[in-house]
């Protein structure tokens, strides 16, 4: 059995080296040699493999001895965020039918409590808090766990029941309970494994749910009645293409069980009524390849969100009748990003991005007309929050920029008014006046210009002196999701001591639209990372910063990207935090056994099938690619339990930076053992891993403690 060279406690002498162990592979006649595979213990998901656990602990102890000099940084960097933190905080309460819903988090607790109250309860009883019904305790149910996460909460449509879910382990199969909330007493119904909402259907005598399989894949949509066995749970649909995941919801006006399966671009929805959850379903249209849809339904007619003439979406209309026979209400836009659509009683709501920017669109369906909401400042992030009712005068709306806080807003729809509900409090003071945000573009070396946003202190040059002082870059860059420029309470530690923090709006992402994502993946995919340092160069080069004076950090794909850059130009960067990366794409990719492998193959593309796909993720796969040269300092993190990027991957990594870098650079592995792809549950147990990062950076940039 392949062993660790170096036992936990000798590797405070130095830092622990994996045994190499001959391993190789061959696909399409090229032979890869893989010598640290023997890091993936067999048993998977179960990790018991004596050698490997032990050389990860061996990791862990020389992580623990590299920083155990930082940790009065760390204290104080997590003291600073902590801070920032309203410990006892409430929700803005959402009325959905007879009751109010809110959250609360009381002093020094790391998860919330769900609680109601009667819309129509007496003064008295709101004054005296009689009213207030506690539905659900985070604290209690976290009791004694290294780790706890809640996962889907539905109310029953009658308001008696509560369905919720819970993971302690981060393996994300979470276990589905049910509540009665007139007794306050646990129904017998328990239902492991589930990976998705619950969904209320029958009069409140059902709950629709998925499994995740042995490959933690979510292939079912299955029909639990309460009171009886799982065994005689119906399985509602089916999904046979391996690639594809099930997921459930209802419609707006509460009348449809809406089932959907996808991919990364192809996707097929099924109506079925709520209260009829065994009929024949209604089978909107079959899938087309490249061409995603999704459904919502009011007064018999469809309201179809679709890709199907346009990458940016357009909004079409179809009879119930006749579910396939689309008609475009709302064009597809080179311009406007049409990224979703909410359905109300009077009025549908559209969201998307133009020129980048966050837009919310009010749309009557009578008088064909609309209007955007307004927002107070140039650049920010927006958004529909929690808008359960069907009939409403008014919309709870999200917002925040890099400078300003998370707001909570009503949107007054007949004076077509913001009206403020909460600003996000900062306990340790925040003066807004003293920080500036800029939105930039600068220039790929293919030309494209990349959007950048960037916050610092006004007062910046005087904190770091003349010659370009320290900058964090972030990136993601990956499935079409765009990083928003948004607030964070986090980032004032690095800012606060003379950083300016920029997020790479880099292609990957759909920040402008469907043509940014599609120009990142498949064979653009080295866009990605191309535009990661051109936007590094373009930074110092604008004066904001100097080579060897940038921090970066990423996580998952974006932990891809960060080995990628490093790989390619490792000079620029000073200090590198890769949290949980996917780094092992080849490996990963070839795995069709692994829980994500099959969904990802249209944003990788299929290295078992396509050469073409094999030989472009070899060339640029941090893994693979990993080659004699001095490397930036790096901290990595990886968590045992994580079902989306596999222990192994960051393990193998860093084991194999250890053996070919030529330089005596930090270089830290830190893996979670109880936890899972998020890291380190509760919101201030996980702001410790952040002060340590921070601290990690901060140390290599030799920045003022």
């Amino acid at each position: 059995m392949a062993t660790s060279t170096q036992s936990p406690t000798s590797a405070l002498a130095g830092p622990p080296r994996a045994e190499k162990k001959p391993h190789s592979f061959t696909h399409h006649g090229i032979t890869v040699t893989d010598d640290y595979a023997w890091l993936r213990d067999p048993g998977y998901p179960e990790v018991t493999d004596t050698a490997v656990l032990e050389h990860l602990n061996a990791e862990n102890a020389w992580f623990k001895s590299r920083m155990a000099p930082r940790k009065g940084l760390v204290d104080t960097l997590f003291k600073e965020m902590r801070g920032r933190i309203k410990e006892a905080d409430t929700s803005v309460p959402q009325k959905d039918g007879d009751w109010l819903y809110w959250i609360e988090y009381e002093e020094g607790a790391e998860y919330k409590k769900w609680w109601r109250r009667p819309v129509d309860a007496a003064p008295e009883d709101i004054e005296d808090g009689s009213a207030n019904e506690l539905m659900l305790d985070e604290v209690a149910l976290a009791e004694g766990k290294d780790y706890f996460r809640l996962g889907a909460i539905s109310v029953s449509k009658g308001g008696t029941l509560l369905a919720y879910a819970i993971d302690d382990n981060g393996s994300e199969r979470f276990t589905a309970r049910i509540k009665d909330l007139t007794t306050g007493e646990l129904l017998p119904d328990e239902i492991p494994g589930t990976l998705s909402a619950l969904v209320w259907v029958a009069g409140d005598k059902g709950l629709v749910y998925s499994l995740a399989n042995e490959q933690w894949r979510t292939d079912n949509a299955r029909l639990h009645w309460l009171g009886e066995p799982n065994d005689k749970d119906v399985e509602l649909y089916h999904e046979d293409d391996e690639g594809f995941r099930v997921g459930s919801g209802i419609s707006a006006n509460e009348k449809w069980l809406v089932t959907s399966t996808s991919d990364h671009e192809t996707g097929e929805t099924r109506l079925v009524p709520l209260d009829d959850p065994l009929a024949a379903p209604i089978l909107v249209k079959p899938r087309q390849k490249g061409v995603e849809y999704d459904v919502d339904e009011r007064e018999g007619v469809l309201y179809i969100h679709t890709n199907d003439t346009h990458e940016n979406f357009r909004l079409a209309t179809a009879p119930i009748e006749n579910p396939g026979e689309w008609t475009t209400l709302i064009e597809g836009s080179d311009e406007f990003y049409l990224t979703g659509v909410d359905l109300f009683k009077d009025f549908f709501v559209i969201e998307g991005r133009l020129g980048g920017l966050d837009r919310i669109e009010l749309h009557w369906y009578v008088e064909q007309e609309f209007e955007p909401i307004a927002f107070p400042e140039a650049s920010y992030t927006a958004g529909l929050g929690d808008n359960p009712e069907w009939d409403v005068d008014r919309l709870r709306i999200s917002y925040e920029s890099m400078v300003s806080p998370a707001t909570v807003y009503d949107y007054h729809i007949g004076d077509r008014r913001l009206e403020t509900l909460k600003v996000q409090q900062i306990p340790s003071g925040y003066d807004a006046d003293l920080y500036q945000t800029e939105r930039l573009e600068i220039e790929a070396r293919d030309g494209t210009k990349i959007p950048v946003s960037v916050v610092s202190r006004k007062d910046r040059k005087s904190l770091v002196g003349e010659g370009g002082g320290p900058l964090h870059l972030y990136g993601y860059g990956a499935y079409g999701i765009a990083i928003d420029p948004g607030f964070s309470t986090g980032r004032l530690s690095l800012v606060d001591r003379g950083f300016a923090y920029a997020i790479a709006h880099i292609r990957g992402g759909d920040d402008l639209g469907r043509a940014w994502y599609k120009a990142g993946k498949l064979e653009r995919r080295t866009n990605t990372f191309n535009d990661f340092v051109d936007v590094a160069k373009g930074l110092i080069a604008l004066g904001h910063t100097a080579e060897g004076k940038i921090s970066i950090s990423g996580g998952s794909a974006g932990g891809e990207l960060m080995g990628a850059v490093v790989n390619s130009d490792p000079g620029l960067f000073g200090a590198v935090v890769a949290d949980v990366p996917f780094v092992d794409v080849l490996s990963t990719m070839l795995d069709d056994t692994l829980p994500l492998t099959p969904g990802e193959w249209p944003e990788w593309g299929n290295p078992i099938e396509d050469k073409a796909a094999f030989e472009l993720i070899r060339s640029y796969s941090p893994y693979d690619q990993v080659k004699a040269q001095a490397y930036p300092p790096l901290l990595v993190t990886a968590g045992l339990n994580d079902p989306r990027v596999t222990y192994w991957e960051p393990a193998k990594w860093v084991a194999k930076l250890r053996e070919l870098k030529t330089d005596d650079n930090e270089l830290l592995l830190k893996t979670n053992m109880g936890a899972g792809h998020g890291g380190k549950s509760g919101r201030f147990e996980s702001l410790k891993e952040t002060a340590e990062e921070f601290a990690f950076i901060l140390w290599q940039l030799g920045v003022a403690e």
